[in-house]
């Protein structure tokens, strides 16, 4: 099967990457982008425009905000890596995971995380029949089920907002809950980063050491040859949305236990945030280019600059249309850079 992917991007005639050192600059660069905002965060803060940038209190905030992201857009990157932009159906599905999570905590706190999970790939599995089988157009499609899903919420829980001390007596499950955010690694390093570094580590693997890697980067950049060449496409779509869900299903119940809420509307936000870190990190929405490494810098540079702009008191309102004016930016560059690449669909 490898050198059947390999002959196969070989007959396709476009551009599917950059030359070594393309790819180390777009890797390394994005960390000398998060250098320079902590440059800027530590002269704003030398100049009495902000307090606290450099306190390890505050970096710790950032980490932690970071981990969450990071962990959520690990999954959004295989699904823009095939070449499917996005799912947009993440926000509901961190809400509905979570939601089922605390429920469920009275039947015990392990079977309400299998719960949850059961919920987040059952949504999953819907995205890869729909996108991957049936050819529906992911934008359309997990924005559709986005809208599903909250509807589903609604009508169930009709808005309200379940805690988990009121669905157990059980101090003990309750803690376990709460510690899925708040619990720290020799009291230094929380939870949270731990599994979002794991998960980098095996997303980095899985995407550049094995078969599937092989096979996803070659349906991102050239469907029609991956099919030429025996791959089968609609499983390897299926995996990244399996995928997408599966992170985002970890990320829902990450913020459920910060918030110590189950409610709709926790997840707002990370589709076009996961989506945002990828694009920043280097990975093209075309898809078939691009790197986990990247990603987790795009994360963490997004992190930086919604730390810096909340410390200015830059409103939330505001810290969108920034966010949503660099996405622009990125994706415009990245469309030139790739039609100089041959590539016609950026």
């Amino acid at each position: 099967m490898e050198k059947a992917v390999a002959k196969a991007a070989a007959v396709d005639g476009r551009s599917v990457g950059s030359n070594r050192l393309g790819g180390i600059v777009n890797q390394v660069g994005i960390y000398g982008v998060a250098l320079l905002f902590i440059l800027l965060g530590a002269a704003l803060q030398g100049a009495g425009i902000i307090n606290n940038f450099l306190s390890a209190q505050n970096f710790f905030n950032i980490i932690d905000a970071v981990a969450l992201l990071g962990i959520v857009a690990v999954g959004m990157a295989f699904v823009t890596y095939s070449g499917h932009y996005a799912d947009m159906s993440v926000p509901t599905t961190m809400a509905l995971t979570g939601i089922v999570a605390v429920e469920l905590l009275s039947f015990g706190f392990v079977q309400a995380l299998l719960a949850a999970l059961a919920v987040g790939l059952a949504i999953g599995l819907i995205n890869a029949v729909v996108v991957g089988k049936f050819k529906a157009n992911p934008i359309i499609w997990t924005l559709a089920m986005n809208y599903v899903t909250m509807g589903i919420i609604r009508f169930v829980w009709v808005n309200k907002q379940i805690y988990p001390d009121m669905k157990t007596d059980d101090k003990l499950t309750v803690a376990l809950f709460d510690n899925i955010f708040r619990y720290r690694f020799f009291n230094v390093v929380g939870l949270p980063v731990v599994v979002m570094l794991v998960m980098m580590v095996l997303a980095h693997i899985l995407m550049t050491r094995t078969a599937y890697g092989a096979q996803l980067k070659l349906t991102g950049s050239a469907r029609k040859a991956a099919r030429f060449s025996g791959i089968n496409v609609d499983k390897v779509v299926g995996i990244a949305f399996l995928l997408a869900a599966f992170t985002a299903t970890v990320g829902g119940l990450t913020v459920t236990s910060l918030s110590r809420v189950g409610a709709w509307y926790n997840g707002a936000g990370y589709d076009f945030r996961a989506v945002t870190a990828v694009v920043i990190g280097g990975m093209t929405l075309a898809g078939g280019r691009g790197s986990i490494i990247g990603v987790m810098g795009g994360a963490f540079v997004i992190g930086l600059m919604n730390n810096i702009m909340t410390l200015l008191g830059i409103g939330t309102f505001s810290q969108d249309m920034i966010r949503g004016a660099i996405f622009i930016v990125v994706v415009g560059i990245n469309a030139k850079s790739l039609r100089s690449l041959g590539r016609d669909d950026a």
